[in-house]
């Protein structure tokens, strides 16, 4: 991580892109019947974005299926976008900063979801007009789809790609194998192989990207990490230690599913845990929970940039000062919290480990 500037930056993997290890997306954020009139909700996220420009993010993540209906979250950047570079042009150079997309859930009919080489080329198409622009920086296949061939979805993106439609593309929780095997499939057919992956990642949810991918970080490999729910859904914001406050994204209709979450959470001792974490932070740091637990994910170096997913300016900025905590935090902070915890993977070394072969060293 670079200390240079406020907002850091790394490559994201083998694309010779450098992304802003904090970046913004439009998952239950923004396109949600929220009741804002379209115009409103525009105005909203323009201010968001604009927060988040303001403060070094380039990188600002959406997906076909995001919004109500599907898309709308798409729209709803897109305009935000197009109307802050007509303000200010400098700072929304379409040169200096980037736009995802995922394809995978683009409609109801049998042949609007999946990876076949037909719905990536319809709804790549359709995500671009509706983000207005001309192509997207990185494209990602949202989830492995099981009724489509590896090959068939790595022609398909290679397609996309060398259409101009994308510059890159990569995969949403696809395991590692599904990575390697997309990976050889493009190296030995002259094919566009995947660069990035876009894990969940969290002080609770970590073997994933620390343990199963950890052979993926290298050469020739390269992965690139977007992380996604870096907050746990809001559990790691303190905000549900002492029970749901009202006008929380559980209470919501459409978010069951989280409730039945925290239940869980509460069962396995998750809250007790962030209870103590939340005491850490502002007794040693300083600092809130959610910073700390931002600042704790940012220190991962095989994480290329953590999406936020704030829903006002203010929330932004307060999410944008984990930065500082990041740079503060110590070896023996991060033992301490390993120590709270008490869930760390263990070193990937290989199937065998050490204990397959014997190194005399000096």
């Amino acid at each position: 991580m670079t200390t240079d500037s406020p907002m850091p930056h790394r490559m994201l993997g083998n694309t010779g892109l450098q992304v802003s290890v904090l970046s913004y997306g439009f998952w239950a954020t923004f396109g949600v019947k929220d009741g804002l009139t379209e115009a409103e909700g525009v105005q909203r996220a323009k201010a968001c974005l604009n927060a988040a420009r303001q403060g070094g993010v380039n990188l600002f993540d959406n997906a076909e299926v995001y919004g109500s209906p599907r898309g709308a979250a798409e729209e709803v950047m897109g305009q935000a976008i197009a109307e802050l570079t007509e303000e200010q042009p400098e700072l929304w150079r379409r040169s200096d900063y980037l736009v995802t997309t995922k394809i995978f859930w683009g409609g109801d009919g049998v042949n609007e979801k999946g990876l076949s080489r037909k719905h990536v080329r319809e709804g790549l198409e359709a995500a671009v007009e509706r983000l207005q622009v001309e192509y997207v920086d990185l494209v990602f296949c949202h989830r492995p789809d099981p009724f489509t061939p590896t090959e068939t979805v790595v022609r398909a993106m290679t397609d996309a790609v060398r259409a101009g439609l994308a510059t890159a593309w990569g995969t949403s929780e696809w395991s590692a194998q599904q990575i390697t095997e997309a990976f050889w499939i493009a190296r030995t057919m002259g094919l566009e192989p995947p660069q990035f992956e876009q894990p969940q990642y969290n002080m609770f949810h970590r073997q994933r990207l620390e343990q199963e991918y950890h052979p993926l970080y290298a050469q020739p490999y390269g992965l690139g990490t977007t992380t996604w729910s870096p907050l746990m859904s809001g559990v790691l914001t303190g905000k549900y230690n002492d029970g749901i406050p009202a006008g929380s994204r559980l209470t919501q209709q459409g978010y069951a599913f989280l409730q039945k979450q925290l239940d869980a959470h509460h069962r396995a001792g998750v809250i007790d845990k962030v209870r103590r974490l939340s005491a850490f932070a502002q007794d040693e740091l300083g600092c809130s929970m959610a910073q700390l637990a931002l600042a704790w994910t940012v220190r991962n170096p095989k994480v290329s940039t953590v999406l936020l997913g704030a829903t006002s300016p203010e929330q932004l900025q307060e999410n944008l000062g984990a930065i500082p905590v990041a740079r503060a935090l110590t070896d023996a902070h991060m033992a301490s919290i390993e120590a709270i915890l008490a869930n760390r993977p263990e070193p990937y070394q290989g199937w065998g480990g050490d204990g397959m072969r014997g190194l005399d060293t000096l």
